[in-house]
Order: C-alpha cells, then structure tokens, then sequence
C-alpha cells in the first residue's frame, strides 16, 4: 500500500507536479492510521512512512545537497529494512481497476473527468474505511486498504471504500473493470510527471512491453506481515519461499487477461506474460526465493539460505530506472547503470538515502519485501472477486497445516524439467518458458499440473478457513469460485474467452497482440 504518494492522496486521479512520487504499480509499506485495531503483528510502522521507512515527500526535498550513500551503508539499509519481523498479523489488499466509459468501454476516458469524479475521496479520512486512491500511469484508480487486524476486518473496510469509490465512478457515467490487462484500448500515459517518463524511457529499450505494463494493467496486491524470526511456519523465511512455491497457481487460478484489442492473445494472464517480458533485474525474483527444479522435496527446501543478503545483492545489482533531478522534467538513467555501479562512482552525482529509497521503489518481482511481504502476481478480478485470493492467500499462510499442504501441493509443478534452461535470464524475455510461472500465465489451470496444484491449495485454504472460523460469506465465496473454476480447470479467463468466442469483435492492434501469439507458438516445443 502507498505513503509516499502524498500529492497523489489528495488528488487520486490527476497529475500533479508535486508528486514525484508516484510510480506504477503498489510500491509502499503497510499505512498505520489513527483507530486501527492493534494486531499482535503491528510494529513500528508510522502514518504516511515513504518507500523504505523515508517520510512521506523526502524525495522531494533530499536533492544534491544530501549526504552521499557509502556502498556498506546501502547494503546495511537494505538488510535492515527489507523484513521487518514480529509475530504475523496484518493483512491489506490493493486494488487496481481499469476505468470505462460506462457507454463504450473502447473509448478513452478523459482525465480530467475520472479525477472530477472521485476528487472528493482524495481528502485525508475521506474513504469510510482509511483507505487510500492513487493513480497509475493510464488512468488506472488503485484503492489501497488500510492494514487489518484479520481477514474479516480488512474485507469489510474494504468493501466500505470500494462502495464509495464504485458511487463516484458510477455517477460521472463510468465503470470500473476488474481485468488484468484492457482488452481494448491501446496504452495511453495520462501522467506527466518526470520519473514516469523516464520509466516509459527505460522501458521503451526493450520494445512496448513497458507502456502496456504501465498503463493498461491492473492488478490485485495482497500485502501480509513478513512473520518471525523462527524457522517455523510463522517465520519469514517459511513465508516468503511459500508465497514464491504456490507463486504461478495464484497466476493460473485467478488469470483474468487473455484478450488485447478485442481478441484472444494465446495467454489466459497476458499481465503476466508482459511483465515477464520486462528487464529481468527487477521483474525475477531474487536468488533462492523458488523451489529449484533439482530440489529433491519443496517441503525440505531450502537449506540454510539468507533471504535479506539476496534481497541486498538484488537490489543493487539492479539497473537503476531514473536519477532525481529537483527542479528538472528529465529523471532519465544512463543505459545500464546499476545501483551498486552508481555505489561505486559512476554516474553525474553519488547516490544518497533517498536515490535508494527510490531505487527499491522500482523493483517488481512477484514477491516484494517492504518490511510486509507484497504479493503482486494476481490480475484484478471482476467485482468482488478479489475476495476470493485474498482470503485463499491468508489461509495457506496463517494455518500451518494449510501451509503444509500448499507447499507440498507445488512439488510437482516445481520439479517439472526444463529443457534448455541456462539459469536467469536465459530466455530471450529474462524468463524460462518452461518455468511454472510461464506456463501459469500461458494456459492457467488448463495446464495438467497446475491444475492439480490449485485444487489441493484450493481444498487446504477451504479446510483451513472452516478451522479457523472465517466469515460465512468468505467461505462460501472460496468455495463458489472453486466449483466454478478450479474444479473445472478454468480462471475468470475463460469467462471472457467465451464472450469473445460469440463474435463480439474491436480491431486487432498490429505489433502487440500478434507478436505475443508468435512467441507463444514458438516457445510452445519448449514447455
């Protein structure tokens, strides 16, 4: 969830020079606000804290004159901040939806009248449920939650904001849509500010990828405590490589974006296969995070491994997106030029404690530590539909018998061979076609294995919320979507394939949709 967007908060959906801040996608810690029930997981996470721990603004005031960064100071900032540990118990959810015009959703949608309509929810403590709207770079509106003390108190604040949201959005004559990917029009940066140009910069070196990621996606984010210091089950370390084992069935049960310009694109999560597309230094997860396909038990994996020195090497290793310049509309970052080669005297300026904070802001594996753990592989889901991995993701986390299960359950997807696999960043995108998260985002639960992975998680998160008493009308929203899904080895995907088989046509655009057909056929041998 988002604190360093302070300009953005109080004007969700317009741009505003005041805000640097603001990038793509969720990239902040956990906000603790005033009346919210205290969990035994809560710690020292104070109201409006920027990206890694900054106040809320400092990268709008810390310019060249700060103090420079050593290389042993970042690496001691990174490790000290990336898991911040104490006994699991907060949850929070972000919600990214695609806006529509409520008469033709392939029309665009003017900026100015998405912002007018939900002006009034960009005041501090206007959301009756704390939360918090942003923007994102195509006019995307993200509502993130407030942190809660438990499933059933984060659904229900929730819900209270969305429904003031869904009010708004309703009475300018729009809609919102729950989809991973817009089905139908094409990128369109609707922000000016200086570091989302020079992210689209960035990402333009490596073809369109990069804007389609930035203005047409959306997403769910599920954010829960990093856990303890133990071994055990409630440790981040069990944590944190469970959310990475049963990573692509969430990706495959809740794929949702199978259509670009109208038409079928070959994949059930086309987010998935854009990001997979994206620079890999800071799309992959980092070194030992995943089951490794030699391993010869998930359950006993992995050995002794440190996920806070990995989290260090990653992130420095990373190719720095934009360099801050105060007063300045041109944030672009030589090609190339890491964070620790930055470190170490390359650059126009030495890096300081804010180019840092902002640097880790940039990274996009599909699981992020931010002191919480933030789950980002899911597409957004239509209607209430979010419930649904929201309450499937704390249950195989929170229930240690349920934990078990998942993680055996993903055994098989992770021990399948690779044929040709030459490590990180062997493919030509940075990812293994063969990977379990390929294939996730390719056929969803159609694929055999996953299939059979999601429909024990699924029968372990049911059973586990039945023990732990969670709401009625959870379950039975988890239950729903199994026998309408996951049973039938289907994802929201194949609702909207099926629409599309009806005949309902928009133009197909060239370049895009087409080239993510061909990579699909030609890398299909290999999986």
């Amino acid at each position: 969830m988002r604190s360093s967007r302070t300009g953005a908060a109080h004007s969700p959906t317009g741009p505003s020079a005041a805000d640097p801040s603001s990038i793509t996608e969720s990239d902040d810690p956990f906000l603790s606000r005033p009346g919210l029930p205290a969990g035994p997981g809560t710690r020292d996470w104070p109201a409006e804290r920027g990206v890694g721990g900054a106040p809320a603004g400092a990268c709008q005031e810390d310019g060249d004159g700060a103090e420079p960064l050593t290389e042993s100071d970042a690496e001691a900032q990174v490790h000290g901040i990336c898991f911040k540990t104490g006994p699991p118990g907060l949850l929070g959810v972000e919600l990214e939806w695609l806006v529509f015009d409520g008469r033709d959703p392939a029309m665009p949608v003017d900026q100015h009248r998405a912002a007018t309509a939900v002006a009034r929810l960009g005041a501090p403590g206007a959301l009756p449920g704390r939360g918090v709207l942003t923007t994102e770079p195509g006019g995307q509106v993200e509502l993130s939650s407030a942190p809660a003390a438990g499933l059933g108190h984060c659904i229900a604040v929730t819900g209270l904001d969305l429904a003031a949201l869904r009010q708004a959005i309703h009475q300018a004559g729009l809609c919102l849509s729950g989809q991973g990917l817009d089905p139908f029009r094409p990128p369109r940066r609707v922000l000016e500010l200086p570091r989302y140009a020079a992210m689209e910069e960035f990402f333009d070196r490596a073809g369109p990828w990069g804007r389609l990621m930035m203005c047409s996606t959306a997403s769910v984010q599920i954010c829960v405590d990093a856990g303890g210091e133990g071994p055990g089950w409630s440790g981040f370390r069990w944590r944190w490589h469970l959310l990475h084992a049963i990573g692509p069935v969430l990706v495959a049960a809740f794929a949702n974006s199978p259509l670009r310009g109208g038409r079928p694109t070959g994949w059930k999560s086309t987010r998935q296969a854009i990001w997979a597309r994206l620079d890999p230094t800071r799309t992959r997860p980092p070194a030992h995070a995943e089951p490794a396909p030699e391993c010869r038990s998930v359950r006993a994996w992995p050995p002794a491994t440190d996920p806070r020195s990995a989290w260090v090497d990653y992130a420095l290793a990373a190719e720095v997106m934009c360099v801050r310049r105060p007063g300045a509309r041109d944030w672009s970052a030589p090609a190339g030029l890491t964070f620790r080669d930055w470190l170490r005297g390359a650059g126009e300026r030495p890096p300081t404690n804010s180019d840092l904070s902002y640097h880790l802001s940039t990274l996009f594996p599909p699981v992020r530590p931010r002191g919480h753990l933030e789950v980002r592989g899911i597409d957004a889901q239509p209607g209430d539909g979010w419930v649904v991995p929201l309450a499937v993701t704390a249950a195989l986390l929170d229930d240690p018998l349920a934990g078990e299960q998942a993680m055996a359950a993903a055994e098989a997807l992770w021990h399948r061979p690779r044929p040709g696999d030459h490590g990180p960043g062997g493919s030509p995108h940075g990812w293994h076609p063969a990977s379990p998260w390929w294939l996730a985002a390719r056929h969803g639960p159609a694929h055999p294995v996953l299939a059979a992975a999601s429909r024990q998680c699924f029968a372990a998160a049911e059973a586990a919320l039945a023990r732990t008493g969670g709401p009625a009308a959870v379950r039975q929203a988890v239950t729903a979507f199994a026998d309408r899904y996951v049973n039938r080895d289907r994802c929201p995907a194949d609702d909207l394939l099926d629409q599309a088989h009806t005949g309902r046509g928009y133009p197909l655009l060239p370049g895009l949709t087409t080239t993510l057909l061909e990579d699909r056929n030609g890398q299909e041998a290999q999986a």
